[in-house]
């Protein structure tokens, strides 16, 4: 039976979510809260969202708080999205640390999901260092949901999550099978650590980062957190670092740190000199 709720219960429960993880919930997100609830409620018999939202009021540090804003944060992923943002890896970004003679570098992968997105930056890593022997990169990949870090970690993904924006010739390259799954290759996962990262809370302990990936996650918080987060970034990335957004997201009048750089196929930030 599916959850249904009062407009004062969903409003508690789009207060709820922005107090405890920045997620702005849209008035029209009803049958969004309702699908991914619907389960868990079930399992811990709470009849009602506004009963939900009391128990997770009163218990601060449970795991049911912990289920829901994971069930309430994660998102569908794929493959090398957009394309664009990896083309300006290589292009752009990679080529202009080669050019300074920076052989190591530091990428963040800012809310990963189940790992395509770091993944796909360490394969494009790959096919670069092969032609520029030497060049490393360490990538960090962040998540708010223990559960989706896990999946993540493994790297075994069905053959309809390989579908989606993989083409074959990476998939021989970089996979193995593994009984009905798809594993990505060991030299893969190893230039990336993945952490637990709440993006309203402090980022000091990640340390410095020479390119931030940061796509189609801002367009979920609100104005005042978008320029926290922004801003925290900007803290976060060493001089003339690069900032990659979603095609859809901009930061005009969030944070004047960066500048825009445009090239053939698409816009990076930068960080301003100061």
């Amino acid at each position: 039976m599916a959850v249904s709720f009062s407009p004062d219960e969903y409003r508690n429960f789009q207060s709820f979510l922005e107090k405890a993880c920045g997620i702005v919930l849209g008035e029209n997100k009803h049958y969004l809260v309702s699908s991914r609830l619907n389960r868990l409620m079930q399992e811990h018999d709470i009849p009602s969202l506004q009963e939900l939202v009391d128990t997770l009021n009163k218990r601060l540090n449970s795991k049911l708080r912990t289920r829901v804003i994971e069930a309430m944060t994660t998102n569908e992923t794929l493959w090398f999205r957009d394309t664009y943002p990896f083309q300006i890896l290589h292009q752009t970004i990679f080529e202009d640390y080669k050019q300074q003679r920076k052989n190591a570098i530091r990428i963040w992968s800012a809310a990963c999901s189940s790992g395509q997105e770091p993944y796909s930056i360490s394969m494009v890593t790959d096919e670069y260092a092969r032609r520029n022997p030497g060049f490393k990169v360490e990538i960090t990949a962040t998540d708010i949901s223990q559960e989706i870090l896990g999946e993540a970690k493994l790297a075994k993904y069905d053959a309809l999550a390989l579908a989606r924006g993989l083409s074959e010739e990476r998939k021989r390259q970089y996979f193995s099978p593994v009984g009905d799954e798809w594993q990505v290759n060991a030299n893969i996962r190893s230039r990336i650590n993945f952490r637990e990262v709440n993006l309203l809370q402090s980022y000091i302990s990640l340390g410095k980062f020479d390119a931030i990936y940061c796509r189609n996650v801002l367009i979920y918080f609100s104005a005042e957190s978008k320029s926290d987060i922004l801003n925290r970034m900007a803290d976060a990335l060493n001089p003339q670092g690069f900032l990659m957004l979603g095609a859809s997201e901009s930061i005009a009048q969030y944070c004047d740190r960066f500048e825009m750089v445009r090239v053939s196929v698409g816009v990076v930030y930068r960080l301003k000199q100061i």
